[in-house]
């Protein structure tokens, strides 16, 4: 599985590298990176928008059933069931559009922690030789040996200890073409006072470097929350538990990750929230209620269209029925009274 999520933060490494190789900051490039993904992933967002409303709808037309039988509860989930069936929603399907940006984030993740192999595409040898030689040397080695984040701290030191990796003849591990490449990147790492390439659990604390778990936990909860109230929709199975599962979560690896990965989930939520405010506009419930109903009319239309026509001449429509009435009444009346008329005459 490892594999595979570096095979696509391979993929991506390219995207990344291109926006830092014209912009020189790896913060802003993480910006530029992050809103090309949210682009190649807005067919997800879309379907993921779209089953919200639809649950959005759905919630209030549960409510309805449940105030309508009262403590039948039964008879009531009866109901429920045959709704969900009419209306095609799955309780999963919020979480559903939601698996593959999953594995794409962990991709994404995959292209941040490992900058030399998935972003730089320097040969995985030389990469791990360089890792192991630096885990190699006393005291700082020892307190970096052990991690998953070998390369961004390959990365960090490459400039003070670059005479440092040899490969197994004592020769430059890497080219000069390479070495350039690695402090050119190594150079951009400052982004709004943060040191992308530090740690917040080993930073001290007026480097500010605390506020990036900080602000992945406030970030991810208040636009899970504010979208669920713009869409009046509560959340239910999976969608309830990343109200505060996941955003907890995120915070806690922020702060034990280089910065450069706290950042990128805060550029992923921001800009993702903003996203869903754009998508929001287009594909809410009352819009999609009113496409419904517009398709319903115009598929009865449809039908009625494709059945054959039947000549009724004797058809009385029903707002003409009073009027046919009363003449008929009238006739017979005037009937009965010439017919009155016509015996006196007989008579004289």
């Amino acid at each position: 599985m490892m594999e595979l999520f570096n095979l696509i933060g391979s993929l991506f490494g390219y995207i990344l590298w291109g926006a830092f190789y014209v912009v020189k900051n790896f913060g802003i490039a993480i910006i530029i990176f992050t809103l090309i993904v949210k682009l190649l992933l807005l067919t997800f967002s879309i379907k993921q928008q779209r089953s919200m409303a639809s649950n959005a709808r759905f919630q209030k037309k549960q409510k309805e059933i449940m105030d309508r039988y009262g403590n039948d509860r039964m008879a009531a989930q009866a109901e429920i069931q045959r709704l969900m069936e009419k209306e095609n929603v799955s309780m999963a399907g919020g979480c559903l559009p939601m698996i593959a940006p999953m594995f794409v984030m962990l991709g994404v993740y995959y292209s941040v922690i490992n900058p030399l192999t998935n972003t730089l595409h320097i040969a995985g040898d030389k990469v791990t030789t360089a890792m192991n030689n630096l885990f190699a040397l006393p005291g700082l080695g020892t307190s970096l040996s052990g991690n998953n984040y070998g390369q961004i701290y390959t990365v960090k030191y490459f400039n003070l200890l670059q005479d440092f990796f040899k490969d197994g003849s004592g020769n430059a591990l890497f080219s000069q073409g390479e070495v350039e490449r690695i402090n050119d990147f190594a150079g951009g790492f400052n982004f709004l006072g943060w040191d992308l390439l530090a740690t917040p659990n080993s930073s001290p604390f007026w480097s500010l470097m605390w506020l990036i778990p900080v602000l992945c936990f406030v970030t991810s909860v208040a636009s899970m929350l504010i979208i669920q109230k713009m869409n009046g929709t509560k959340m239910q199975g999976c969608m309830f538990a990343f109200v505060l599962i996941m955003p907890l979560f995120s915070a806690w690896l922020a702060y034990n990750v280089p910065g450069a990965v706290g950042f990128y989930w805060i550029a992923s939520t921001v800009l993702g929230f903003v996203q869903s405010l754009i998508l929001n506009i287009y594909y809410n419930a009352s819009i999609i209620e009113a496409r419904d109903e517009a398709h319903r009319i115009e598929l009865r239309r449809v039908q009625e269209a494709q059945v054959a026509y039947v000549h009724a001449p004797d058809y009385v429509a029903p707002s003409e029925i009073s009027k046919v009435k009363k003449e008929a009444a009238a006739n017979a009346k005037n009937a009965e009274k010439n017919s009155k008329n016509n015996k006196k005459k007989k008579r004289r």
